[in-house]
């Protein structure tokens, strides 16, 4: 059973590389990032056609969540949108429960720049994330929290770390809030997996950011700990990142036995 995430950056014009990604890798759960459509716009007979079913949390040009599914795996129950206690008009988070699976699907804020209103508003929306998470493991033994976090955990998880040290993205308040989800007991399951050095997630549009791997490890699929019992494998594909017209990021693909 294979679980992804992928932020997308606008799936009206990305979704034909969604498409053929589904056909390529064929996983059973496929959380998209950055819509930026609303739920009416979105025609959902493409993916209906390959035996996916969507949950929509969209809103137009900015953020939008999905959770795009296999049809075998049943209709999903205990379907939430945006975090229950956050008063938050963006559209950032979608989670539902297939069976025993609980997955949630985030769009973290960006934050913009330490100095920006929007840095303290993502601290906020952190706060409140965090808290619910806290809940939502206790009640679901079997969780996969997934996602663009718009925070590299570490030094490791970017190009040129002096460049980035303290700035948005990797200030220690940011890194502080991820380290508390795995203090909860969650685990960042590629980095038990993988053993390549600069396996990011995004590479900017400017300068030749992926020719040069000029790139960050942004986004991130955190188990429970029965969740990563059952976990055989988790990678980048970095393929759809080479690809015409591409997203910004790339796909992160969470292997279950």
């Amino acid at each position: 059973m294979k679980i992804a995430t992928w932020n997308v950056n606008s799936l009206n014009v990305r979704k034909p590389q969604v498409l053929s990604w589904l056909a390529q890798q064929q996983p059973a759960i496929l959380g998209l990032q950055e819509l930026k459509q609303v739920n009416e716009a979105i025609d959902n007979s493409d993916f209906a056609a390959m035996g996916y079913q969507t949950l929509l949390n969209g809103q137009k040009t900015y953020n939008g969540v999905a959770l795009i599914y296999q049809e075998e795996l049943g209709e999903p129950s205990d379907v939430v949108c945006d975090i229950p206690a956050l008063d938050d008009p963006q559209r950032r988070v979608i989670a539902a429960t297939f069976g025993e699976l609980r997955v949630i699907n985030a769009y973290v804020v960006n934050g913009e720049a330490i100095d920006s209103e929007k840095y303290q508003y993502k601290l906020n929306w952190l706060e409140a994330f965090s808290n619910w998470l806290a809940l939502e493991i206790a009640q679901h033994p079997n969780l996969v929290v997934m996602g663009d976090f718009n925070i590299a955990p570490s030094d490791a998880d970017v190009f040129d770390p002096e460049r980035f040290k303290d700035a948005v993205l990797c200030s220690p308040p940011e890194r502080d809030y991820f380290n508390r989800l795995l203090a909860m007991g969650f685990t960042d399951a590629l980095n038990c997996f993988s053993n390549e050095e600069n396996n990011f997630t995004w590479w900017d549009y400017r300068g030749g950011g992926y020719r040069r791997n000029h790139g960050l490890r942004i986004d991130h699929i955190l188990t429970s700990p029965a969740v990563q019992a059952k976990a055989t494998a988790c990678h980048v594909d970095k393929e759809p990142r080479g690809w015409e017209r591409p997203s910004d990021h790339a796909p992160v693909v969470l292997t279950l036995a």
